[in-house]
């Protein structure tokens, strides 16, 4: 749909399919429901590192996206996926997508340090926010 970003005048007046933002979006969850039982979920995660996606037909409102995926490829805790999305009527979507795995409270950390010095530097003066 266009409400990928509703505050968007200018993806609201995209036709009314399925975005591929949120193509993106669902192969990513399609991997993350996979995952989790050969994972120690919640502690360990997978955050999205790569996405190659082709989105080649549209799908309107109505008709059920199916993704069907395989594990490709795992190096350390790097896992490739190759995915495939239809409608029902058409394949729509073909994505190699790679995960990584990562340990959810260290990156919690992390990222929460990375805001603070977000919040900082635009807090500065000679910000060019």
């Amino acid at each position: 749909m266009p409400y990928l970003y509703p505050e968007s005048p200018e993806f609201q007046t995209m036709p009314r399919v399925f975005a591929t933002g949120f193509m993106v979006g669902l192969f990513e969850w399609a991997c993350i429901m996979a995952l989790i039982p050969h994972i120690d979920w919640p502690h360990e995660q997978t955050v999205g590192i790569d996405v190659q996606v082709s989105h080649i037909a549209a799908t309107p409102p109505g008709l059920t996206v199916t993704v069907r995926g395989k594990l490709e490829k795992v190096d350390g805790r790097k896992l490739t996926f190759s995915l495939i999305a239809d409608d029902g009527v058409d394949r729509i979507s073909e994505e190699t997508h790679e995960r990584f795995v990562i340990d959810a409270d260290r990156f919690r950390r992390k990222a929460a340090k990375k805001a603070s010095h977000a919040f900082v530097l635009s807090s500065h003066p000679l910000s060019t926010h």
